[in-house]
Formats: structure tokens, C-alpha cells, sequence
């Protein structure tokens, strides 16, 4: 009697055991983990739904899937594991050498775009400083459609990213990302109508307290910020003055409750505050700056 082994099962049995699981261990998102990972596990993006049906789960599926588990409760994100994360609803290929998106960062582009409009501009110039994987650039880009940006990174890995992302984003024209470091003499790039920046802020002792999908699998190069958080906007905010066009502004993330010294430290380089934008959450999280007249 030959034994008929199932090709498919209901995914709701494997997702409910794999969410009982991420539950016991004491994970905040376990129904949404368990549909990603079982996904991955079978080799597709998309999160699995518990009315599908999947392939069976064989011996190496299973320990495919276990080991994803194991990633997850060590606080890898899911991004990290599948290798892209979704900003502002375009996928963005990540790597060790770059920060992992987030809904915050979208503030910062939202205010650019909108500031951009207003003015109706016309073919802006745009520099993005520490771009990571590119994405504040490469999202206003996609709004702008005749905007043309450069951007920078210290590392070299990230540099590598972003022109991956223009790549598969069909922006590569109009994109120019390049190794350096952004508080170097950069006057040879000339002036911009906008400056975007995402730089590290945290403060040093900081890091250790924060999540483990920050701590442990974000770039610390993408983070520290020194002692009180403000060593990079010391040496970034007089670059941003001698870059920036008189007639542009710039938008830069900030941390929480960074807005005071962050605004002192731009009136000392000759900067104007034109705007504080806020998050989701509520929390200031952009700045626009523009040269004082």
C-alpha cells in the first residue's frame, strides 16, 4: 500500500503554531511575523494568509522556517532577513551598511515634496547627506519628476545600495551617489535648492537601551551622535549653509526633543527655522532650514 503524502496543507494549522510560538517568547507582532516568515520560508515575499493553502512542509522547509524563528526572537527584523523594506510604497533593497527605513523618515520627504510644490520649482538640484540606501532621495525623486539629486555616504557598502536602488527604481538617470564624507569640503559639488539629511543623533549612552532590531542590525555609524547627540549637527548644519542655494531650503531629521538644539546650533551657522514637521506619533521629527537674508 503506497502512502500518498500531501503536496498542499491549509496554512492556517503551521501559521497558528509558529504565532504560538513568537507568543510564548514574548514577541508584540507575532501574527504578522509568523505570516512573513512562513513566507519566506517557502520562498516568496509576501506574507501568508491563514486561509491559503501552501506546499507541505518538508524536513529541510521546517528547518528553514525554525531557523528564521530563531532569527526573529534574537530581534532581526523581518526586512533585515528578507533583504528590502517598503518606504514611501517603494521597495528598497537593504545591507549591513545601511539604516533600515522607517514611517518617521517619510516626514522628512512629505516636507520636502510639499515645500517643492509650493514653489513650483523647476528642475531642483538636490543633496542628500549620509543616504544610506538612498531612499529620502530616491523617494523625492519619484514625486519630483524633474529634479535631479546627489548623494552621499561615508560608507562604502551604502554608496553600493543606493545605486542599486536607483537601478531597480529606474532613477539611475537622475541619481548620482558617491563616497565621502559629508563634512568634508564639498564646495566642488556646487550650490543645491534642496539638502536632505538623516544623520546619526543618538546620543551615546542611548544606543545600548534601544531595540534590538536598532542595536544589534543597524549600522552604529548610521546612529552615535557622541555624547549628547549633537556632534554631527556641529559640523553638518555650517556645511548645509555654505551648499545650500539663497534661495533653497534644507530638511533634516531629527531625534526627540532635539528641536531646541538643534535650532540654536542652525541660527549660530546662519541658518532660518521655516518649519517643524511632525510624525506619526506626534513627535517633531523634521526640521526646514534656509540660509538667513
Amino acid at each position: 500500500m503506497t502512502v500518498k503524502v500531501p503536496v498542499k496543507e491549509e496554512a492556517r494549522r503551521i501559521l497558528a503554531a509558529v504565532e504560538m510560538r513568537l507568543a510564548d517568547e514574548g514577541s508584540n507582532s507575532a501574527r504578522s511575523d509568523a505570516r512573513c516568515l512562513v513566507g519566506l520560508t517557502i520562498g516568496r515575499d509576501e506574507p501568508v494568509l491563514p486561509h491559503e493553502y501552501i506546499p507541505a512542509l518538508d524536513r529541510a522547509a521546517e528547518a528553514r522556517l525554525n531557523a528564521l524563528i530563531a532569527r526573529r526572537l534574537q530581534g532581526e527584523p523581518i526586512s533585515r532577513m528578507r533583504g528590502w523594506r517598503e518606504f514611501w510604497s517603494l521597495r528598497f533593497l537593504l545591507s549591513p551598511d545601511t539604516l533600515d527605513p522607517r514611517p518617521d523618515s517619510e516626514t522628512l520627504v512629505e516636507a520636502a515634496c510639499g515645500w517643492a510644490r509650493q514653489r513650483a520649482l523647476h528642475s531642483p538640484q538636490i543633496l542628500d547627506l549620509g543616504t544610506g540606501s538612498g531612499c529620502l532621495l530616491l523617494a523625492v525623486l519619484s514625486e519630483l519628476r524633474d529634479a535631479v539629486g546627489t548623494g552621499l555616504d561615508l560608507a562604502g557598502g551604502a554608496v553600493a545600495t543606493a545605486r542599486m536602488n536607483a537601478d531597480h527604481l529606474g532613477l539611475a538617470g537622475r541619481a548620482d551617489f558617491r563616497l565621502g564624507d559629508f563634512t568634508a569640503d564639498l564646495t566642488g559639488l556646487g550650490g543645491f535648492t534642496m539638502i536632505l539629511s538623516n544623520p546619526p543623533y543618538i546620543p551615546r549612552a542611548e544606543i545600548d537601551r534601544l531595540a534590538p532590531d536598532v542595536r544589534l542590525f543597524d549600522p552604529l555609524l548610521a546612529l552615535d551622535g557622541g555624547d549628547d547627540g549633537l556632534d554631527v549637527w556641529r559640523r553638518l548644519l555650517p556645511q548645509i549653509k555654505r551648499l545650500l542655494r539663497p534661495d533653497g531650503a534644507a530638511f533634516v531629521e531629527i531625534g526627540e526633543g532635539q528641536e531646541a538644539p538643534v535650532l540654536a546650533l542652525a541660527a549660530a551657522a546662519g541658518l532660518d527655522h521655516i518649519g517643524s514637521f511632525r510624525d506619526l506619533a506626534g513627535i517633531i521629527r523634521c526640521l526646514g532650514l534656509a540660509i538667513k537674508i
